[in-house]
């Protein structure tokens, strides 16, 4: 493995006073990791990354031809979860402009990785995603932690009534059984925005071809099933599929901001607070970076959301000094404990309704 960079990064410029305090504080930064070219497109990493993953994917799909109608052929539900997760990631990727410096090309890598393979609007996902990115934790802004079955702050608790009031009272120790309904959520939530048309004014032919890419898939995935397996049994493969593709992928996105700060509606933080401080990075190997598809990197991946997934543990070392360096709290920990953190803050939110159960109001 590369060694790691190592510079010395200026302080930053005092802000104006129009700006706000923080304004200067990620230009520093900025400049080194651009200086370390950090930023630089890696189609080589990608090409094999990519071709390894289709040919994963390939196999999969041999391997069900092959095994045909048994129960055996259900255990393969198990690492077409894993490689279909590792699709999800690289239309991720792709939605962040991380893997090609062309716009067209971007886009029809999230097409393919996203409504084709895995039948999920990447339009849909982009325009949350990136809402996210511009304000994350923030109640009003970020739909990652507006009210829908989970809730994240206590006036959302507050809210509550019949059974999502017992939903958030318990809502830590189910948050990983809901996790199990979460890939088929994705692609529902995607497929209802498509067909209500809703931002898609003026562009007609977009959303003719998402919707096509998603109808050839669940066209090709049923015929795949259904060719191979009695109905009963592909009923089982598509839900273990699904219900482990859910868990994989809310198990990766859990630990990066649940329980970190969230940001009141009049506070303006600067760039570079906003992302890290709302922010938390799992540590871990190349085997982590595998499994969480470099997400573990959350602080590096929020500050320079376009950088290839490859390149962010190397930038890592540089942003977590920086912050040290200029007192910003960095937070960084291992996988158990940052579920444990996140579940922990959850279980905090329904606190008081618990309590008023108790005692009987």
């Amino acid at each position: 493995m590369a060694a790691q960079p190592t510079a010395v990064i200026p302080p930053p410029r005092a802000a104006t006073p129009s700006a706000t305090p923080d304004a200067g504080e990620f230009t520093p930064l900025s400049r080194l990791i651009k200086e370390q070219r950090l930023l630089d497109r890696r189609l080589g990493w990608y090409a094999v990354h990519l071709g390894a993953n289709a040919v994963a994917l390939a196999a999969v799909v041999a391997a069900v031809l092959l095994a045909g109608n048994s129960w055996w052929t259900v255990l393969l539900a198990v690492p077409m979860a894993l490689f279909t997760t590792r699709t999800a990631f690289f239309g991720h990727d792709a939605g962040h402009s991380q893997i090609a410096s062309s716009r067209k090309v971007n886009r029809a890598l999230g097409l393919i990785h996203g409504n084709l393979l895995l039948g999920m609007s990447s339009a849909w996902w982009n325009d949350k995603h990136n809402r996210h990115h511009a304000n994350p934790n923030h109640v009003d802004k970020d739909p990652d932690v507006g009210e829908g079955v989970l809730v994240w702050t206590e006036g959302q608790a507050e809210k509550r009534t019949g059974f999502a009031r017992w939903l958030t009272r318990n809502q830590a120790r189910l948050f990983f059984p809901l996790l199990l309904l979460e890939g088929i959520a994705l692609k529902v939530a995607s497929a209802r925005m498509l067909a209500a048309g809703d931002g898609w004014e003026g562009r007609g032919r977009a959303r003719a071809t998402e919707c096509a890419l998603m109808v050839v898939h669940v066209v090709a995935y049923a015929a795949l099933l259904l060719s191979t397996m009695s109905l009963g049994k592909a009923l089982v493969f598509a839900l273990v599929h699904h219900a482990l593709f859910g868990l994989h992928l809310g198990a990766v996105f859990a630990p990066n901001h649940k329980g970190m700060e969230m940001p009141d509606p009049d506070v303006r933080w600067g760039h570079l607070r906003r992302q890290v401080l709302t922010s938390r990075n799992v540590r871990g190997g190349l085997l982590t970076d595998w499994m969480m598809g470099g997400l573990n990197y959350q602080i590096e991946h929020h500050l320079f959301p376009n950088m290839p997934r490859v390149n962010l543990r190397r930038a890592q070392p540089l942003v977590r000094d920086y912050c040290r360096s200029i007192d910003v709290s960095y937070a960084e920990t291992g996988l158990v404990d940052s579920y444990r953190q996140a579940l922990t803050h959850m279980h905090g939110i329904g606190a008081e309704l618990r309590a008023e159960r108790r005692a009987g109001r």
